[in-house]
């Protein structure tokens, strides 16, 4: 409730000053020499001029564009506005207005449509863009191949043990009782196959079967 009554007070205020610096400005382009819709028209000129300088402003707020131009233009009709609010208040004489006030009355038209011609056509202010962030790339994932293992070669099999003949293993084991009795030791494979004058495979077999 409190926002909407602040609202319209602004509102009412604006329209009050709008409307007092409009007769000001009709009544000293009058007094100037301007009479019919000429006087209304000057009033029209300055608050235009006015209005489009501040939408320049705006426009290039936030941007590197220059404001000089914009920032004359709203100070010339500013000024202009003022000085018929100044000039009306009793400071001059309206029935006696001097000659270089006439002047620029009668100027005011060009200088406000070279002013509003300037307005309009300055070229758009660039905005920076803003920074794009790029998205990472995703990690790409090498696919690892295991090496083939090549099977484990077969294993040949185990050499038959040696056939050894039955006298030949009573031989040996009468060699044998010998060799313990004289040297108390179990004779062993290395000295059967000298003894008997065998292979080693056979002498290993035959000192497994007499052991």
């Amino acid at each position: 409730m409190r926002s909407s009554l602040r609202l319209d007070a602004v509102l009412i205020q604006a329209v009050i000053a709008g409307a007092l610096s409009f007769s000001h400005l009709h009544d000293l382009a009058e007094a100037a020499g301007q009479d019919g819709w000429k006087a209304w028209a000057y009033p029209i000129s300055v608050d235009l001029l006015l209005v489009a300088a501040w939408r320049q402003l705006r426009a290039l707020r936030g941007t590197e564009a220059p404001r000089r131009s914009a920032w004359t233009w709203f100070a010339v009709a500013l000024t202009a506005s003022l000085g018929a609010n100044v000039a009306t208040a009793g400071l001059l004489d309206l029935n006696d207005v001097p000659d270089w006030l006439r002047i620029l009355v009668a100027g005011w038209p060009a200088l406000a449509f070279l002013g509003g011609s300037l307005l309009m056509h300055t070229p758009e202010p660039h905005r920076p863009e803003p920074a794009r962030v790029e998205p990472h790339p995703q990690p790409v994932r090498e696919e690892v191949t295991e090496p083939e293992q090549e099977p484990a070669p077969a294993l040949s099999p185990a050499p038959a043990a040696p056939n050894v003949p039955p006298a030949l293993i009573t031989h040996a084991r009468k060699l044998a009782d010998t060799h313990h009795a004289t040297t108390g030791h179990a004779i062993d494979s290395d000295t059967l196959r000298i003894r008997l004058g065998v292979p080693a495979p056979m002498a290993e077999a035959i000192a497994a079967q007499i052991a």
